[in-house]
């Protein structure tokens, strides 16, 4: 028959399992010889009259065995532990994951690290679906506490984070990937980073993405640039690097708080030493310099209203508010913010002036002594002014179409498709004249 026995564990005393011993029940007959009686029947040994009770003890033991291989097995798949997926996102500089997308199971274990090879500190924060503006604005309301809490807040629409990550350090996070399935934002919440520094985490079951070029949930200048490219990988870096410096190859920007201009700002360094500052919030070009670019050492440090100043000379401010306007009362419009989209590198901006789409792309005079901005209004239906600065601001304005009187450019609807204006200022022309 089977019986069960405990016993101790050789490998685990503190656990008791049970093993399984075959014993074959006999009796004895009238000429003294062992017989095995029917199954399912138990013999009673000693009985000269072969008495046999009917008895299912083995059934029972063979049953419980079974029960407990079956518990058993069970324990140790629930042991078994998946390979973690390891995902790597670089910071680059540009205010830039080099890492805009990646996908996982539902359910994975995940090991998701952040190196930093730019010249500023990030962060990495996973939220909830939808979530990502919630959580930049919270981290902004931390004010003077960000440093120390690493401008992470403490909200439930945070669900896995990594801490400050300073310029050639890298941190990890290791998680088990949500069960439902979603696009889950992955952001840089560090102050003036999270509009534009951000990225998806699509946790499918399946292998199927959107396609790059259309896919909302990254930043639009990174779904331009792979249109461009012809990529169909979240990976790259539009920031050329000079071989034999970390200075970037001209143009670049970065997006930051800039004295002067809105919080949400965008400087670029253009070549020939030009540099501008175009403020997302009043969609205009706000001021231009000659010199160096920017000092932004303590915003890197995370104090508290720090702003990047400007290293050179201002050529240029724009003392005009809404300097485009539309018709013939040309009052002052109502401007939205849109985006950028990179073109060989430069931005060109979108936004809207009372629901009108304008792009502009700016890029500096091959001598140095000024800026020329390309003006584009593709579906204009009625005339738009472009208001100038006032004649004492040194700075020449020559236009390819329309009329300018009293300081401001009138263009007809089929002119404003397409402008060309080019800003030269009298002090760098004069300053290139006497290098000559």
């Amino acid at each position: 028959m089977f019986r069960l026995s405990p016993f101790m564990s050789t490998n685990n005393c503190s656990l008791l399992r049970w093993r399984i011993i075959w014993k074959p029940p006999v009796c004895e007959n009238s000429t003294g010889k062992m017989v095995f009686p029917p199954v399912g029947k138990m013999a009673v040994p000693g009985n000269t009259n072969n008495r046999i009770r009917h008895y299912n003890r083995d059934f029972v033991s063979l049953f419980l065995f079974f029960l407990i291989l079956s518990v058993n097995f069970g324990a140790n798949a629930q042991k078994v532990v998946t390979n973690p997926i390891n995902i790597s996102i670089n910071a680059l500089v540009g205010l830039q994951y080099d890492l805009v997308r990646f996908k996982v199971k539902p359910g994975s274990n995940v090991v998701l690290s952040l190196g930093n090879v730019s010249d500023m500190s990030h962060n990495l924060l996973i939220t909830k679906p939808g979530a990502r503006l919630e959580v930049v604005n919270d981290a902004l309301q931390l004010a003077e506490k960000g440093p120390q809490m690493d401008y992470i807040p403490r909200i439930d629409a945070i669900l896995y984070s990594i801490p400050v990550v300073s310029p050639g350090q890298v941190k990890s996070v290791s998680f088990t990937a949500p069960a439902q399935q979603g696009v889950y934002p992955y952001v840089c919440t560090f102050p003036g980073h999270g509009f534009v520094m951000y990225g998806a985490m699509y946790v499918v079951n399946d292998d199927s993405l959107p396609d790059i070029t259309r896919d909302l949930n990254i930043p639009e200048s990174r779904r331009d640039a792979m249109a461009m490219d012809n990529k169909d990988s979240g990976s790259v870096s539009h920031m050329l690097m000079n071989s034999n410096s970390t200075e970037p190859v001209p143009p670049y920007l970065y997006n930051v708080y800039m004295e002067g201009a809105s919080p949400a700002a965008i400087v670029v360094r253009l070549p020939q030493d030009l540099s501008y500052c175009w403020d997302e919030t009043a969609c205009q070009l706000r001021f231009a310099w000659k010199g160096g670019f920017v000092d932004m050492s303590d915003l890197w440090k995370g104090h508290f209203n720090a702003s990047a100043k400007v290293l050179g000379d201002i050529f240029f401010r724009d003392h005009v508010n809404s300097p485009i306007r539309l018709g013939d009362d040309a009052v002052s419009p109502v401007v939205k913010y849109k985006g950028y989209r990179l073109i060989n590198r430069f931005p060109e901006f979108h936004y809207t002036v009372n629901g009108l789409d304008v792009y502009e792309i700016i890029r500096a005079k091959s001598d140095g002594s000024g800026l020329i901005r390309n003006l584009r209004i593709p579906h204009a239906d009625r005339v738009v002014w472009l208001f100038t600065n006032p004649e004492d601001d040194a700075v020449e304005y020559e236009f390819s179409t329309g009329k300018l009187k009293d300081g401001k450019l009138r263009l007809s609807p089929s002119e404003a498709k397409g402008v060309v204006i080019t800003m030269t200022s009298y002090h760098l022309l004069f300053k290139n004249n006497r290098k000559k």
